[in-house]
């Protein structure tokens, strides 16, 4: 959850104290946002944070292509694989 007396702050102040920034952000696993002129500008965060960002999104996009392939066979969208290959044969001059 987002702290906003914590977790908001100007990029100016960020430069100012960027050790005392990346001490929160190990303690609280939280990001910050950092504004310029008042508006958000950019999102700081620790490395690991990132990392399990990163990987939750990965998971969603393997969840997303599998809910995806289920919805092609159950829509009748599908194709025996040996058409397919002969079709990519047939495209590349493969023989067998």
């Amino acid at each position: 959850m987002l702290d906003i007396t914590k977790d908001i702050q100007s990029l100016t102040t960020f430069r100012r104290r960027s050790g005392d920034f990346m001490k929160q952000l190990k303690k609280s696993k939280r990001p910050v946002v950092l504004t310029v002129k008042g508006k958000a500008a950019a999102i700081v965060q620790d490395a690991q944070a990132y990392q399990r960002l990163l990987d939750i999104a990965a998971q969603a996009d393997i969840e997303e292509g599998i809910r995806q392939g289920l919805a092609d066979v159950a829509h009748g969208r599908t194709r025996p694989a040996k058409e397919v290959f002969d079709e990519i044969r047939r495209k590349h001059g493969i023989s067998r």
